[in-house]
């Protein structure tokens, strides 16, 4: 059986399988959290952009559940990894599309005094300072591979209006989106878990 610690490095744990990241998570291994999160964080964002159909909403619903996911660490009962993390993306999903109906309906009924911000959850930890870390990495990123992610996520330009407007091939495009979302979810996973990690010394 491996030993399993707070001190297990990056390298070893991509070799470990979901069963040995889960135990090793339930004994406050930050570093069996990140891998996790590394490896399931593009496919529960993908299902829950295929069902929410914003990009903010889903990588809000995806957060939310990793900082869930890391409070319960100790108490949650995960028998497989992954159908644990996509029964438990459904409700986050279910949540988040019944919030929008309630803001939907009072806004309809009292416009002037219900105006509310557009979330999903309630207060998630660290909103501000998640937005912040966002917005520090979009500010690393290259300047093409930038340009390129703010037409498509703040635009809302299609690969195609994109590769036109900026004179390169949709191949181009899609490079530079892959190698932005790629560098800015490293960048976030790394946030989230000093994150978890002050939080964890401050309660």
């Amino acid at each position: 059986m491996r030993v399993l610690s707070s001190t297990s490095t990056a390298a070893t744990l991509v070799t470990w399988g979901d069963d040995e990241l889960v135990r090793a998570l339930a004994q406050n291994d930050e570093k069996a959290f990140a891998e996790i999160y590394e490896r399931y964080w593009q496919p529960l964002h993908q299902q829950a952009v295929r069902k929410l159909s914003r990009h903010e909403d889903a990588e809000e619903v995806v957060q939310d559940l990793f900082v869930t996911l890391w409070n319960k660490r100790h108490t949650a009962n995960i028998q497989q990894l992954d159908s644990y993390l996509f029964s438990a993306l459904k409700y986050k999903v279910i949540d988040c599309v019944r919030a929008q109906l309630v803001r939907k309906t009072y806004a309809a009924n009292d416009p002037d005094r219900f105006k509310a911000p557009n979330r999903c959850t309630e207060e998630t930890v660290a909103a501000t300072d998640l937005t912040q870390a966002l917005d520090a990495s979009l500010r690393n990123l290259p300047d093409h591979s930038r340009e390129v992610f703010r037409l498509s996520r703040q635009e809302h330009q299609s690969v195609p209006e994109i590769a036109a407007r900026l004179q390169v091939s949709p191949k181009t495009v899609e490079y530079h989106l892959s190698r932005s979302l790629r560098l800015l979810r490293a960048h976030l996973r790394d946030f989230l878990v000093v994150g978890l990690a002050l939080l964890q010394l401050n309660n």
